[in-house]
């Protein structure tokens, strides 16, 4: 997964991970692979590391794991450890046997970490896992002590799904002097509708047992804040689910980077062919009745090939010589995203895959074209996962502007077209599944792990001129998921986590 927010494995994380952590320089020439230093690892007996998040003020790096949650020094020290599993469970039991009886059979089931996330303004990070329905822990970040596990309403089950690096979350801190914040979650939800939203807006309470924890933040009885699969559409394409592979927020706005079914491409033929979109969805964050979502078609093209499945992103800012050629300040976001070629086999994507960028200027600027022409009542809303019918825009005088955040009409929002990144580097061999990027001496350097178990350093002065001058080995048939890592900077240090190939 990337090394920032999720992961993609078809099964539960299993075997020994490692964390590796190296000293990065810029691309001026290429490092022979016998002058490398030597990693720095984490690999703890038990295995199964799944997700990392580094503070960004005192560079302590906390990482997920199954059963477990730990926090290292900046330099891969051992410093705490919290068992959170096995626990005693059933895939079925809705609520968890904890809380009433369940009538199936209960053994000792992993805990996957599925979700691990710093509320530095609490000081305390949220831990959730696969066990009793997708219940968190809340964990003080001095020394992992648990502050709270709320576990007895419905809105405190997050996500069923025990696949690490399907689900992503945005924390979002209250204004100054407010003590409660913001949880944005993204979550596939296996065919559990009435159970679980796939997108919700959750509020984060400072009082771990307060009873508002997770609840979401508007609810009335006709909108609330969230979005669920519409029934429908599971009846007509009973393996129609989104995948949230990366979030984040930018100025007013919630990102999320999502694989999905096409269901203009698939049949509901079960026994048919499968494509898959990638999305890019954004709310904003004031929007407790979700009137702002739209989401976009979002990959990239070269030499006729198309890349059209997101295996991780990681948002940053540019060097001077790449946000000139983009036309760009350095001042502003861009996302490098790591896609595979096509549209079908989203758990094993084919090892051709491309490194690709785009500006947070140009999709919002195309986010805004649709929703102003839209209110020009031009068009249709174009939705059909969620809308399961075609519904016309229909025409307003509302002035679209920049921060532009909904109305009762007109949403939910599908564009029609494919927001397209500039394509910067494609390799055909080694499969490219996670990347992080950053600036250093006015060059932008980005890594890639890939499947292969192989780091790529890729340097970018330009749109136009990029190229790989570091392919790194790291260790033989392991490959580097995206397992999740939130995005931080930090001079040239970056923390990786590695995974052994299941035979890829």
């Amino acid at each position: 997964m990337p090394l920032h927010s999720a992961g993609h494995c078809p099964r539960p994380l299993r075997g020994a991970f490692h964390i590796l952590l190296f000293l990065a320089s810029s691309c001026r020439g290429g490092t022979p692979e016998a002058a490398l230093p030597s990693f720095r690892t984490f690999a703890p007996a038990e295995g199964g590391l799944t997700h990392l998040v580094v503070h960004n003020k005192t560079g302590e790096v906390y990482v997920g794991a199954v059963n477990w949650i730990y926090k290292l020094a900046g330099n891969l020290t051992k410093l705490r450890s919290h068992v959170t599993g096995p626990v005693v469970d059933n895939e079925k039991c809705y609520p968890p046997p904890g809380v009433q009886s369940c009538p199936h059979e209960l053994s000792q089931t992993n805990n996957v970490n599925k979700l691990l996330l710093l509320d530095p303004g609490q000081n305390r990070l949220i831990a959730c896992g696969s066990t009793s329905q997708g219940i968190c822990q809340f964990l003080r970040l001095d020394d992992l002590f648990k502050l709270g596990e709320p576990h007895h309403r419905k809105e405190h089950y997050l996500s069923s799904v025990s696949e690490a690096g399907t689900m992503s979350g945005v924390v979002v801190s209250g204004p100054q002097g407010v003590s409660s914040g913001k949880l944005f979650v993204g979550t596939p939800i296996e065919g559990k509708s009435e159970y679980f939203p796939t997108l919700s807006s959750r509020k984060l309470m400072a009082n771990e047992e307060n009873a508002d924890m997770f609840s979401f933040v508007y609810q009335d009885e006709f909108v609330s804040s969230q979005l669920k699969i519409p029934s429908d559409t599971l009846s007509k394409f009973p393996a129609f689910d989104i995948y949230y592979v990366y979030g984040f927020s930018s100025e007013q706005f919630i990102y999320y980077l999502t694989l999905q079914l096409d269901t203009q491409l698939t049949s509901p033929d079960a026994s048919g062919e499968q494509f898959f979109t990638s999305k890019i969805v954004r709310l904003c964050v004031d929007d407790p009745k979700f009137y702002s979502y739209v989401e976009f078609p979002i990959g990239c093209s070269k030499d006729g090939a198309e890349y059209r499945l997101v295996q991780d992103a990681y948002l940053t800012r540019p060097g001077a010589r790449l946000a000139r050629s983009l036309g760009i300040s350095e001042r502003e976001e861009v996302l490098f995203t790591v896609f595979a070629q096509g549209q079908k086999n989203r758990a094993k994507p084919p090892k051709e895959s491309a490194l690709c960028v785009f500006t947070l200027r140009k999709i919002k600027e195309k986010i805004k074209e649709r929703i102003q022409s839209c209110y020009r009542g031009e068009g249709k809303l174009s939705l059909p996962w969620l809308l399961n019918k075609e519904l016309a825009c229909i025409n307003s005088p509302l002035q679209i502007d920049d921060n532009f955040c909904g109305q009762d009409f007109n949403q939910p929002l599908g564009g029609t077209t494919t927001i397209e990144g500039l394509p910067l580097f494609t390799d055909k061999e080694d499969g490219m599944t996670s990347v992080a990027a950053y600036e250093y001496g006015g060059h932008t350097v980005a890594f890639a792990g890939t499947r292969s178990g192989r780091i790529k350093k890729v340097a970018s002065s330009s749109s136009s001129s990029s190229s790989a001058c570091a392919s790194i080995p790291c260790s033989t048939r392991r490959a580097f998921p995206r397992v999740g890592r939130r995005r931080e900077h930090y001079r040239s240090r970056r923390w990786l986590l590695e995974q052994p190939s299941s035979g890829a």
